[in-house]
């Protein structure tokens, strides 16, 4: 490969490393940048690569769950991490769990053994737009790269907070406990209100209040703000500051009796399929056993099946909807491409996922191919798709989930048989897709 050709990639975590690893099985050179060790962060323990600093959970193995064909698809592309994850698993019931310091320790040797990768342990202070470069500093990205990134993206795109409210499945719902309205009437009826008494009221607001909120760490100072205060804190405040905040009853009569609740909390759809719903303004800090018990006190909500919980920690990413194009490269320079937590995606393995993509994406860069993005119905390619065409207005990073595929063309009611049909479909595009990839080296 020629100098021009060479790949630079910014941070060595587990999109960084993946991306590395995928550009080099395909010929192409890759310098790898990691401040690590000279200079480390407040979660980091070590200078090894693709460190696990929270759980050492890679998601459900369970065939025909999103994370599980997240993966298959990660697998059919030759994932170097997901392999080692396979070598290092320990026992976690149908979970892909690791051991995490062997993990690190096992990625680390086998990038630093791959003649294509040079490493370099230093911090990045400047990016240039014009050389093939990957993003992939997660959300611990330094102050000195975080005013880079604002430099390229325009300060109103990065973010340095996330907050995410919990989504419940719509059929999991005792719809004989609610009602639909808008506020005031406005518009259609599309929120689904679940209506609280005084009484519940009060043993709501009792159990949230005692309820165990998650640990701060060090390296997570929870300085809350104003407009994204979770619901414990605002309970905290008195006795009826929820009820004048996110469970305000102001404009929701209740059909069924004529009259405003106590309080209510409200439901907004979260996909076009209807088949899941989001608690509007209920972040939160609770651990999630807790969550679950508290949140199930809601009327309507007793037996709620939580597809997602909510959280409020601290976050560096982008506003990829504005920003990104469905390869991961920037639309205003397209030698600029980002990847892992930074992009808008959690966890483990949606930030390897993504490191995979940008990877096979700057190595065709590289080598004068243009970048084809997976198809839509695809994990990967319904994961980008969430990225770059999410509302820009109020983008939050997600997890995958069959939330973010397409649905199927015909209706299908057995969730299971769906997410079966939606999986084999997936699968089939995605073979489709890497067979036009450019494929590893012959050397490798």
């Amino acid at each position: 490969m020629t100098p021009a050709a060479r790949v630079t990639i910014i941070g060595a975590g587990l999109a960084g490393s993946e991306a590395a690893w995928q550009c080099a099985r395909r010929g192409v050179a890759v310098e790898l940048r990691e401040m690590r060790p000279v200079r480390s962060t407040p979660a980091h323990q070590t200078a090894d690569f693709a460190e696990l600093v929270c759980s050492n959970s890679l998601k459900s193995d369970s065939e025909n769950t999103a994370p599980w064909l997240l993966k298959e698809e990660m697998r059919r592309a030759g994932s170097l991490l997901l392999e080692i994850a396979r070598e290092c698993a320990v026992p976690a019931g149908h979970a892909l769990a690791v051991d995490r310091t062997t993990f690190a320790a096992r990625v680390t040797d086998a990038l630093s053994r791959e003649p294509l990768i040079t490493v370099r342990r230093e911090e990045v202070p400047q990016i240039h737009e014009d050389r093939i470069t990957i993003i992939a500093t997660g959300p611990l990205t330094s102050d000195a790269l975080s005013q880079e990134i604002a430099r390229l993206s325009g300060s109103s795109h990065l973010y340095f907070f996330d907050s995410i409210s919990p989504i419940v499945e719509a059929d999991s719902i005792d719809m004989s406990k609610i009602y639909l309205a808008a506020r005031y009437d406005k518009g259609s009826a599309d929120y689904i209100n679940c209506p609280m008494s005084k009484e519940e009221y009060d043993r709501f607001c009792d159990a949230l209040i005692s309820g165990q909120s998650v640990e701060e760490r060090d390296w997570e100072k929870l300085n809350y703000f104003e407009g994204c205060l979770p619901i414990e804190e605002i309970a905290r405040r008195g006795r009826d500051t929820l009820r004048f905040g996110p469970m305000k009853p102001v404009g929701l009569k209740d059909p069924r009796t004529g009259r405003i609740p106590y309080a209510v909390v409200q439901l907004r759809q979260e996909n076009l399929r209807a088949d899941s719903y989001n608690l509007v303004g209920f972040q939160n800090h609770l651990k999630f056993g807790d969550q679950a018990r508290v949140l199930r006190l809601i009327p309507g909500l007793e037996n709620a099946r939580f597809l997602r919980y909510g959280q409020i920690h601290r976050n560096t990413y982008i506003n990829a909807p504005t920003l990104l194009s469905g390869s991961l490269q920037m639309r205003k320079y397209p030698a600029v491409f980002f990847a892992g937590q930074i992009c808008g995606v959690e966890g483990y393995v949606e930030s390897i996922a993504t490191g995979l993509m940008a990877g096979i994406h700057a190595a065709a860069l590289a080598s004068g191919a243009v970048p084809a993005p997976p198809p839509r119905p695809t994990a990967f390619g319904s994961l980008v798709h969430y990225v770059t065409h999410a509302d820009a207005r109020n983008f939050q990073p997600a997890n995958i989930t069959f939330d973010l595929l397409p649905p199927l063309e015909h209706r299908v009611r057995d969730r299971q048989e769906r997410h079966r049909q939606q999986c084999a479909l997936a699968l089939q595009q995605f073979d489709g897709w890497l067979g036009n990839v450019i494929p590893f080296a012959a050397a490798g």
